[in-house]
């Protein structure tokens, strides 16, 4: 099989505050632990000059993300953030377990209130990006890289969801479902009909796409054929009808049912799981249009996948073409870790930690 070398999205210039829309109530402590407010008033009446380093890490394999946007939050919200110095690796770039991803050095003062809130930050956005560059991976298992959709939407709340965006392109996803997502690099969402189109005709498909390609002569047109249960009869239909004009054709069948074709065909039922979108429907799908030639016609999945299911899929040959992907993408599953390793230009932390210095990491210069 031919080897696929899945690359990371590679940045010459880091976001800047300028980028994202933070809460002003972030300057007044809102979201950051009460802990942590407290030991700033302490340190300012005690420690009001000392000067502290700040390293962050976590435990596990990854692609790093988050590092712009904190640093926009220093560059925001810290006091007297010129005097700050900072140095970080860069989004999308791979990371490992231990290794120092971001350190700050100054008064405590001035920004050690914002730790918990870059933590969560480099959780999440790492998490994301991660998520999809291993999905990435599983959709070129059979020697082609699939393209890969972020449908993640519906999967979260709609705040998140330009930073989850900018997650999943670090990661390598082809496209995002929504404008939001896409808002920090500037480009559109992507996406064709949904089952409340098809509902709007009464279910009948050739109507809807119809209605879709007159409304969007550009777009390339994707049929939904999932709404009535009946993918093979509803792609034929709209296949010819629209002939070359059909670009692809998507199946979103819920896990809970099983397409008509198989009740059609109830001698193949017994070796296999039928409900949802499965490897047999998808083959069944292709065969059907390709005996009529539409070959070119291609296949789009949604519902319910993930890495694993993707892998299945991938390394068993299902022609699928693309695939779209939410909520499997969202799981937060790389914690992140603020540690105060130096006092005062000496070593000073809580057992079992001190300054990992990692020479990739790089000087960020304030703006």
């Amino acid at each position: 099989m031919k080897e696929i070398e899945l690359k990371l999205q590679g940045k010459i210039n880091r976001l800047t505050n300028k980028t994202f829309k933070f809460d002003k109530r972030v300057r007044e402590g809102w979201f950051s632990a009460v802990y942590f407010l407290k030991t700033r008033e302490i340190v300012k009446k005690y420690k009001p000059e000392s000067k502290i380093t700040m390293q962050f890490f976590q435990k596990n394999h990854g692609v790093l993300c988050g590092t712009d946007e904190a640093i926009a939050l220093l560059h925001t919200f810290a006091d007297n953030p010129e005097q700050l110095e900072i140095h970080s690796l860069k989004d999308g770039d791979e990371i490992h377990p231990f290794e120092t991803v971001l350190t700050i050095s100054g008064r405590y003062q001035d920004f050690g209130y914002l730790e918990g809130i870059i933590d969560g930050v480099l959780a999440r956005r790492t998490s994301v990006a991660t998520n999809v560059y291993r999905l990435m991976k599983a959709a070129a298992l059979s020697g082609e890289q699939k393209p890969v959709i972020f449908m993640g939407d519906r999967d979260d709340h709609f705040t998140q969801q330009a930073g989850d965006g900018y997650a999943a392109f670090i990661g390598g996803s082809t496209a995002q479902a929504t404008n939001a997502m896409n808002e920090w690099w500037g480009k559109q969402g992507m996406g064709t009909m949904p089952h409340a189109l098809i509902q709007m005709f009464n279910g009948d498909i050739v109507e809807a796409t119809q209605a879709y390609k007159e409304t969007f002569p550009n777009d390339e047109l994707i049929a939904l054929v999932d709404y009535n249960n009946d993918v093979i009869t509803d792609s034929l239909k709209v296949a010819r009808v629209f002939g070359d004009e059909l670009k692809g054709v998507r199946i979103d069948t819920s896990r809970t049912m099983i397409d008509k074709y198989f009740l059609r065909n109830q001698h193949l039922l017994g070796t296999f799981d039928p409900r949802g979108v499965n490897a047999e429907l998808v083959h069944a799908l292709r065969n059907e249009l390709d005996s009529e030639g539409f070959q070119h016609v291609k296949i789009v999945v949604t519902g319910g996948f993930n890495e694993e299911r993707i892998t299945q899929f991938e390394s068993n040959n299902v022609p699928v073409d693309v695939y779209g992907v939410g909520s499997s993408l969202l799981k937060i599953n790389m914690g992140f870790t603020g540690d105060n390793v130096i006092l005062d230009g000496k070593h000073q932390a809580k057992a079992g930690r001190k300054l990992r210095w990692n020479p990739r990491l790089e000087k960020v210069d304030f703006e």
